[in-house]
């Protein structure tokens, strides 16, 4: 009877600690039991460092993911999966901003003033692409070395 027992106890430990893995599975791999998101893309000229999965966010809160990034008439085409809750405005701007000075790239949505709503599967008209730092570095540093060495000697 004892014997039984203890197998019987074993078994349930066993259940719980597999639903807690699935739980975690699910949780930290971002699967979901068919998440209430929709589809907006977002055409940009570069998003240079962006990838899938990136955060979306409005307003410092996290509204979604980019789901696909691919090339489309030599510009960045991006599907970004949204929130079912969140509604964006037909004027919303999405940007392509940086976390801190050297981390992850993420899509900052904007929200416009229209009365109308982007319809799911629609596009965002308004983008802005990322800022350049490398390029601004670049500038900063060789720029200033022309500016000294195309200064003229007093006379």
């Amino acid at each position: 009877m004892e014997k039984r027992r203890l197998e019987f106890s074993v078994g349930i430990f066993m259940i719980i600690g597999l639903l807690c893995l699935a739980y975690l599975a699910l949780t930290l791999g971002h699967l979901g039991w068919g998440a209430a998101r929709y589809d907006v893309k977002a055409v940009f000229p570069t998003v240079s460092g962006l990838k899938n999965k990136a955060a979306v966010s409005m307003a410092g809160v996290n509204i979604g993911e980019v789901r696909k990034i691919q090339l489309s008439d030599g510009r960045a085409k991006v599907t970004l999966s949204i929130n079912k809750d969140v509604r964006l405005e037909e004027d919303s701007i999405a940007g392509i901003k940086t976390m801190g000075i050297i981390g992850d790239k993420y899509v900052s949505i904007t929200p416009g003033a229209s009365d109308e709503y982007i319809k799911p599967g629609g596009t965002i008209r308004d983008t802005q692409p990322p800022l350049d730092i490398e390029g601004l570095i670049s500038k900063f540093v060789f720029g200033s070395m022309e500016s000294k060495s195309g200064a003229k000697p007093n006379e």
